[in-house]
C-alpha cells in the first residue's frame, strides 16, 4: 500500500495539474508505489506567508489520526468525521479553496496514502489490483478527495455548527450529488436537505438522487434565494475565524469543531424549503420505487 511520504516540508505548496501528471503512475494508482516526495517538492510552489494556516503537520496530524481512527471501518465512513475537521483546521476563504493546485498538492505532496486508502476500488477477480480514479489526485472539486469534503462543511454547515455537514458526508450519494449543483451555495436549500434525510423523509441513495435533480430542475423555474433568503453574510466573523487560527488548539478529536460565528440560516426559510421539497420529491421519478409508495 502506498505510505505516508518521506519528505515533509514545514509549509503547505501549490501544484499544477501538469506538475502533478508527472507522479501519478499506475502503480501510485494501484497503491503499489510511493510519491517521489524530494522530486515533488523540487517543482511545488511554497506557499507565501508564515502563518500557522500555511504550516503542513498540523493537516497531516489529522490525517494520520482519521487513519488510525478508521483503518478497521469502511473508509467511507471517515467523511463524515474528517470534513468539519478538516475544514477547521485548513481555515480558508472560499477563494483560496479555489485554488485547484492546494487541493492537488495536499493529495500528491502530503497524504497520497490517505487518498489510496480512501478510494482504491476493491481488488479484481484473479487478485489484480483496483485503482483509484485520477480525479480523487487532480478532479474538480465535487470529486477530489479533499475539496469535496472542504466544500461539504462549508456549504452544510450552518454557521458555527458543522452536524448538518456531518449528516450530509454520512450518506455517499447526498455528498456525490449535492455538490455538482449550484443550488446547494443557497444555505436553506442545503439545510432542506438535510433535514429530510433525518427526517427519515430520503433515505436510499435513489431516492437521494432522485431529490437533488428534482430540486436542481425546478431551480429553472423557482427562485429558492427569493422565497426562501437567507441571512445577509457578514465578513468579519470568517476573518476573525481567520486570524484566530494563530493561537487555536488543533481541531479535537472527540467532539465537533467549531465554525465561524456567522449566524444561523433563518429556520423557517428552511422550513419553508423542506415543505416545497417533499412536494417535489413525491412526484420525484425514484428507480425502483412502486406507486403505492408515492401515497
Amino acid at each position: 500500500m502506498t505510505s505516508r511520504p518521506e519528505h515533509l516540508p514545514e509549509r503547505l505548496a501549490l501544484i499544477s495539474d501538469v506538475q502533478a501528471a508527472e507522479f501519478i503512475s499506475t502503480g501510485l494508482l494501484e497503491g503499489r508505489e510511493d510519491v517521489p516526495s524530494i522530486a515533488l517538492n523540487k517543482v511545488a510552489e511554497p506557499l507565501p506567508g508564515d502563518d500557522t494556516r500555511r504550516r503542513l503537520h498540523r493537516f497531516r496530524d489529522l490525517i494520520d489520526h482519521a487513519l488510525a481512527r478508521f483503518r478497521d471501518e469502511r473508509p467511507t465512513a471517515a467523511d463524515a468525521w474528517l470534513a468539519p475537521r478538516l475544514h477547521e483546521t485548513l481555515r480558508l476563504t472560499r477563494r483560496e479553496a479555489a485554488e485547484k493546485g492546494f487541493w492537488t498538492y495536499l493529495a500528491l505532496g502530503v497524504a497520497p496514502d490517505y487518498v489510496v486508502w480512501r478510494h482504491r476500488s476493491e481488488p479484481k477477480e484473479g487478485g489484480s489490483y483496483g485503482r483509484v480514479a485520477r480525479d480523487k489526485f487532480i478532479g474538480p472539486h465535487s470529486k477530489q478527495t479533499f475539496a469535496r469534503l472542504w466544500w461539504a462543511a462549508e456549504l452544510f454547515r450552518d454557521g458555527p455548527d458543522y452536524h448538518p455537514a456531518v449528516v450530509a458526508c454520512g450518506n455517499q450519494d447526498m455528498l456525490n450529488s449535492a455538490l455538482r449543483l449550484d443550488v446547494i451555495d443557497h444555505r436553506p436549500t442545503a439545510l432542506a436537505l438535510v433535514r429530510l434525510m433525518e427526517r427519515g423523509t430520503v433515505r436510499t441513495g435513489r431516492e437521494v438522487n432522485a431529490l437533488t435533480s428534482a430540486i436542481n430542475a425546478a431551480a429553472a423555474t423557482l427562485m429558492y434565494d427569493v422565497i426562501a433568503p437567507d441571512a445577509a453574510r457578514d465578513g468579519e466573523p470568517l476573518r476573525g475565524w481567520i486570524t484566530d487560527a494563530e493561537s487555536s488548539l488543533p481541531s479535537p478529536r472527540n467532539r465537533l469543531p467549531e465554525g465561524p460565528e456567522e449566524e444561523p440560516a433563518p429556520g423557517e426559510a428552511v422550513e419553508r424549503l423542506v415543505g416545497h421539497f417533499e412536494e417535489l420529491f413525491q412526484d420525484a421519478q425514484v428507480r425502483g420505487r412502486t406507486s403505492d409508495e408515492t401515497q
